[in-house]
């Protein structure tokens, strides 16, 4: 498991989070913010290992008792709330948290509970959460880690140290697929580029042998798209997502594509386009599409994900966000 001192990114909070140790004061509750891939489990686990490291510093020293077992993932008083169902209920948070936050650390000086995909807390869960939040152990420190704020109830948030993860600087995720990875320097220009700041894609895309051709075959539909018949345009895009695990891919590379519309009707400067080879399509979009509804068409891609992740029928959430994008083909 990595420290602090082997992330790349996220300077400011691994800031902020560093001076809370050095002044001891540590938060009880803390919210990581951020779409999937950012590194939001990569900074709760550095800043966990970090907390029960025997040093005591600000940058783990990877060599301790304490250390190893954080890297083993078998530390006592470093605990990942699982769920078995698509959903965090009540039950896995009142026996993972509630009735084991009692129990003082075996350890350490801390008892630390990560808990993943947070936005999948059930209300009741949430309230169950609640309850020890309002008067947590000294100890106890709990890391809700999540992509989508908005579902948190706002007596949570007002309880947590809320730290939001940004996007890391192009140039510095090429360098890193480059020199970690060993990734060939335009496939890592791609991947970086195409990453939106977002080192879990870059790694993805930059793995992937097919991401070249899913590219393409994006562009096929999104440059004829206002041609096309609705059910021409259906049928494209489930044919590409026959494999359904790659469809969140294809919708992202989508909204990279209207960005692009939107920056150039904007700028008009082909320079600042990801997709800036195709820009014959891009102008010519950016020119019959008005500004409502390049956002009305983002805002139709971000729920499909969001209705895909919560299992809606795939054909129905597909189906939605390409009317959207039609309806929208003309202002």
């Amino acid at each position: 498991m990595q420290g602090f001192g082997h992330m790349i990114g996220h300077e400011s909070i691994i800031q902020h989070l560093q001076n809370a140790i050095i002044s001891n004061k540590i938060s009880h509750a803390y919210i990581f913010h951020g779409e999937e891939g950012m590194g939001k489990k990569t900074l709760a686990e550095a800043f966990a290992k970090t907390l029960q490291c025997e040093e005591r510093g600000i940058l783990s020293c990877d060599r301790c008792k304490s250390c190893l077992q954080a890297d083993t993932f078998n530390h006592p008083d470093i605990i990942r709330v699982t769920h078995e169902k698509n959903s965090i209920g009540v039950d896995d948070i009142r026996l993972q948290v509630n009735a084991d936050i009692q129990v003082k650390p075996y350890s350490s000086p801390y008892k630390i509970y990560i808990i993943d995909d947070a936005d999948r807390l059930t209300e009741q869960a949430q309230n169950a959460l609640l309850k020890t939040m309002e008067e947590p152990p000294e100890y106890a420190v709990i890391i809700l880690l999540t992509a989508s704020i908005s579902v948190i109830l706002p007596t949570i948030l007002s309880r947590c140290v809320t730290l939001n993860l940004k996007p890391i600087n192009k140039q510095v995720i090429k360098e890193f697929l480059m020199v970690n990875h060993k990734i060939p320097d335009y496939m890592a220009e791609v991947s970086a580029t195409f990453s939106g700041g977002n080192v879990g894609k870059a790694m993805k895309y930059a793995s992937s042998e097919g991401f070249g051709q899913m590219k393409d075959n994006v562009l096929h539909i999104l440059k004829f798209i206002d041609e096309m018949e609705l059910y021409e345009v259906v049928s494209g895009l489930k044919f590409l997502t026959a494999d359904k695990n790659n469809i969140e891919d294809y919708i992202d590379l989508m909204i990279l594509w209207y960005r692009d519309v939107l920056m150039f009707k904007a700028t008009m400067d082909p320079d600042l386009l990801l997709y800036r080879e195709e820009l014959t399509f891009l102008n010519k979009q950016a020119n019959i599409r008005s500004y409502e509804g390049v956002d009305r068409i983002i805002q139709a891609m971000e729920k499909a994900k969001i209705r895909l992740k919560a299992n809606v029928n795939f054909d129905i959430a597909v189906e939605l966000m390409l009317l959207t994008i039609k309806e929208n083909s003309n202002g």
